[in-house]
């Protein structure tokens, strides 16, 4: 009962202070997910639905009617922030600039609903295990958006790219490393990536340090995509970000090209006639930022066809409109909690632990843990379409998730005895601990700003932390906005002891990129000898074996459970609004509707 009045009294708070601030409403619009994501339907045949065993909601929809010639997509991207607009692979951040780069994706190969890479891409991939190479080999005779031809020197110039001294992504890290003289290259001390050699105009081979079944999940330093290098040659690396050719009219291999950006707030793109798998049937697709609060009436009165990571506590509001049918399935992603445990060391791009951090307590991070009501969250804001998360690893990849893996389930006891064993007792009698030496104790959250929901969430969790005696404040005094938040923590802001994110995996399992020495994805900082040796044993030559890969990544998911340095807080499904004049789409993985295929049955879409 006490549960059910804080969430209760937390929420009705949070409607009265907008309520204020907005001059009343009309109560229709909820909240929305704001946590970083890296997607896509109900079948509806003969007026039926029907769902399937790996997802609460369906993966496929048929509409009735004739397909019109052409016409315009509309598709909303959810995000209360403006896009950065950084329109190249080797160069983008944030899942939203991704959505927009996947109407134009430069990919080169193609995977089956397992994840793994087949021959039906512009690209095939041979790897040879004993001599430690890959091969990559364009298919066929394929253009550019501008009509140019693309090359071996397009495979080998994104490789070029990211390892250039000058580069300042983020994607050279361990895996990227694992090519021959790819460090060589990065330090300055050669001209050209070694183990990088053109066989023909049409292939190129890569030399690695090892193989291990990454590779075959796009790992192990293979690159997904080309880049057109007639295009981006000419432009200094260190220019690359500013330039129209990554901010405005990039040459792309996909299904669409931009024709037209308005910074930060929509992208119109048009057909590309070169398209490998012929010309697109719609016309145009216009994407427009819209915010969480908005996309629900949005999609009432048929302003969009798609809506990018429709929010999940946002799902009541449109279950019953007729105009839409709703996909879903399980999201290649988690959201977290992690803990600042150390720096990221710029100079030697390597992740460097603090044993003397504010949070290098097991015992403290276990017990902000289990203080946290998960199951409670997910039952009452996300109408069954999250659940409380025991892993790192999505169970989307069935082979290698530990569904016996216990978690941290909400227990404040187990919470107190934890803080108790640690020495953070409550001295002075306000019920608020002190640290280990009796000094005041108070520890600063990091989360993203949203709605309303999103708000009395993260109040709700910080009222869990107080009820086992913790002091919770939010950097900044409040929520931060998505941008300015993975600054923060990307840049390891010291007003930061913890913070609430979410990772996109991708549709490489292994946690290499993310948790590594080297990732400057791996926020938390933390790195020890052992985490070290059981990332290397998930993608190791042992590895091919796949029961050997299976036993370490369990004995990776054990040790990172008990270091508790980041601990997994949801799973996730996806909900995706398709409006019914889209014909056919399906979002199953290894099965999607391809964006060429998408046609409509009328000029606009359904009120």
């Amino acid at each position: 009962m006490k549960k059910n009045w804080l969430f209760l009294s937390i929420l009705f708070a949070f409607m009265l202070v907008l309520a204020a601030c907005s001059g009343g409403g009309n109560g229709s619009e909820k909240g929305a997910e704001t946590d970083n994501k890296e997607k896509s339907g109900e079948t509806e045949k003969s007026g039926e639905s029907e769902g399937t065993s790996d997802s609460l909601l369906p993966m496929e929809v048929t509409n009735e009617g004739d397909a019109i010639q052409g016409g315009t997509l509309r598709v909303g991207l959810v995000t209360s922030s403006p896009f950065q607009g950084i329109f190249n692979w080797e160069l983008y951040e944030d899942a939203y600039d991704s959505e927009i780069l996947a109407f134009a994706s430069n990919v080169l190969f193609e995977q089956d609903g397992n994840f793994l890479v087949t021959d039906k891409g512009i690209a095939k991939l041979d790897v040879d295990v004993e001599a430690k190479t890959a091969t990559v080999t364009i298919q066929g005779d394929y253009k550019w958006s501008d009509g140019t031809p693309l090359t071996a020197d397009d495979l080998i110039f994104p490789y070029e790219l990211i390892g250039h001294p000058d580069y300042t992504g983020v994607r050279y890290d361990d895996d990227f490393k694992n090519i021959v003289g790819a460090e060589e290259y990065h330090n300055g001390k050669a001209d050209t990536i070694s183990g990088i050699t053109k066989v023909d105009d049409k292939s190129i081979k890569i030399q690695l340090k090892k193989v291990s079944p990454a590779i075959y999940s796009i790992g192990d330093g293979l690159w997904a995509y080309a880049e057109p290098k007639h295009q981006l040659e000419s432009i200094p690396v260190k220019d690359l970000l500013a330039s129209d050719a990554v901010r405005k009219n990039p040459v792309t291999l996909g299904a669409f090209k931009i024709d037209k950006v308005v910074n930060g707030e929509s992208v119109q793109f048009v057909a590309n006639e070169h398209y490998f798998k012929g010309k697109p049937k719609v016309d145009k697709v216009v994407l427009e930022v819209v915010p969480p609060t908005s996309i629900g009436e949005a999609l009432r009165t048929g302003k969009y066809d798609l809506a990018t990571s429709y929010p999940t506590n946002q799902y009541d509001s449109i279950k019953d409109l007729q105009n839409l049918a709703l996909l879903g399935r399980p999201e290649l992603s988690y959201s977290y909690i992690g803990f600042k445990l150390g720096k990221y060391d710029t100079t030697n791009k390597v992740n460097v632990f603090d044993e003397k951090s504010k949070m290098n307590s097991i015992e403290l991070r276990q017990a902000v843990a289990y203080a946290m009501d998960v199951e409670g969250v997910a039952e009452k804001f996300y109408q069954g379409l999250r659940e409380r998360g025991n892993s790192l690893i999505p169970p989307v990849f069935a082979s290698y998730y530990d569904a016996t893996l216990e978690g941290y389930n909400y227990d404040p006891e187990k919470a107190k005895e934890l803080l108790d064993k640690a020495g953070f007792k409550d001295v002075d009698g306000d019920g608020i601990r002190e640290d280990k030496d009796g000094k005041k104790f108070s520890i600063r959250l990091a989360s993203m700003a949203g709605s309303e929901t999103d708000e009395a969430i993260v109040e709700y969790f910080r009222q869990n932390w107080k009820e086992v005696g913790l002091d919770v404040q939010l950097t900044t005094g409040r929520l931060i906005e998505f941008n300015a938040f993975y600054d923060k923590v990307q840049a390891d802001d010291p007003e930061i002891d913890m913070y609430q994110a979410a990772w996109g995996t991708g549709t490489n399992p292994s946690p290499k990129g993310l948790y590594g020495e080297g990732a400057e994805f791996n926020f938390s900082r933390y790195v020890s000898p052992e985490l070290t040796k059981l990332l290397d044993a998930i993608d190791s030559e042992e590895a091919m074996d796949q029961d050997t890969r299976t036993k370490a990544f369990r004995s990776w998911q054990e040790y990172m459970s008990e270091k508790a340095m980041v601990v997994p807080t949801f799973f996730r499904t996806e909900v995706i609004p398709v409006n019914k004049r889209v014909k056919n789409y399906n979002v199953e993985y290894g099965n999607t509707t391809e964006l060429q295929d998408i046609e409509l049955t009328a000029d606009a879409p359904i009120k």
